[in-house]
């Protein structure tokens, strides 16, 4: 059998046994290329060129084994392999984070909130850092910045403080645990927050994918609101003057215009469409 032949029969499992995608991938055959790949020790990118490498009995076996895993447990791949990709740069995760898919890595790494930040912030917060992906990211984007990346759970911590040293930031990344903004100290220009915003109804309707994935990072409440109402109001004791707050919503656009009808965010279009992640200056806030 060739890597492609099992790449394939390995994509018609996952079909068959329902697995559901996005922590990485949206589909079945880029899912099973991935695992296929990455069991075998090669690039991720490289299906192409080993498209036709003839596999041992025993990689038959070893890949057949893997996707069985996948199937049997739920797991999303990333818990598998130990490792996601957001923006191009690998993270280490595991199950005491949700997987790193956040829109919010879009709007830093492509510059779309510049227009309005008057200078590059020097001093970021990054709210709910899970495994330390957005802070990463954050301190690459703006080399002159300091970043809090604050979490309420230790072992979230304890994963986002590999990431931190992984990709060279210690120096430049600060991890602290506190409930919301409890471990943030001073004022920022730039906050940055993906919250568990998941609303009750959709919690319960989760696939088991997704259910794997720590509830306290997901789970916001019976509207998905509830990190988010105690929040905005103790934001602008944090915001410095012309501060500016990136804050991921999801699906949840709805429930959040009903929840905070006076304020007028700047809605931020991203390949995850225009309601997913929203600006909201200090003046907004005040």
């Amino acid at each position: 059998m060739t890597l492609m032949e099992m790449v394939e029969r390995a994509a018609a499992r996952l079909d068959a046994a329902g697995a559901s995608f996005g922590h990485g991938t949206t589909r079945a055959f880029d899912e099973a290329a991935w695992l296929v790949l990455w069991r075998l020790g090669l690039p991720l990118d490289a299906l192409e060129e080993v498209a036709e490498r003839r596999l041992s009995g025993a990689e038959e076996a070893a890949l057949d084994a893997l996707v069985g895993e996948r199937i049997a447990t739920r797991k999303p791949a990333a818990y598998l392999t130990g490792e996601a990709w957001l923006q191009g740069l690998p993270f280490f995760v595991d199950e005491r984070v949700i997987v790193p898919r956040s829109p919010l890595a879009e709007v830093i790494v492509e510059g779309l909130a510049e227009p309005w930040l008057a200078a590059p912030p020097a001093r970021i917060l990054d709210l709910c850092t899970g495994n330390g992906s957005l802070a990463v990211l954050a301190a690459l984007a703006w080399p002159e910045a300091h970043v809090d990346a604050t979490d309420l759970s230790s072992d979230a911590l304890a994963v986002a403080q590999r990431n931190v040293a992984r990709h060279g930031l210690a120096a430049r990344v600060r991890l602290r645990q506190g409930d919301g903004l409890a471990a943030a100290e001073g004022r920022y220009a730039l906050v940055i927050c993906n919250p568990p915003y998941v609303n009750q109804a959709s919690m319960a309707a989760l696939p088991a994918e997704y259910l794997a994935e720590p509830a306290l990072a997901l789970a916001g409440g019976e509207d998905g609101m509830d990190f988010i109402r105690a929040l905005l109001p103790a934001l602008p004791a944090h915001l410095a003057p012309g501060g500016v707050l990136l804050l991921e919503v999801g699906h949840e656009r709805a429930h959040f215009e009903a929840a905070f009808p006076r304020l007028q965010p700047v809605w931020i279009e991203t390949s995850a469409g225009d309601d997913a992640v929203l600006l909201l200056t200090t003046e907004d806030l005040a």
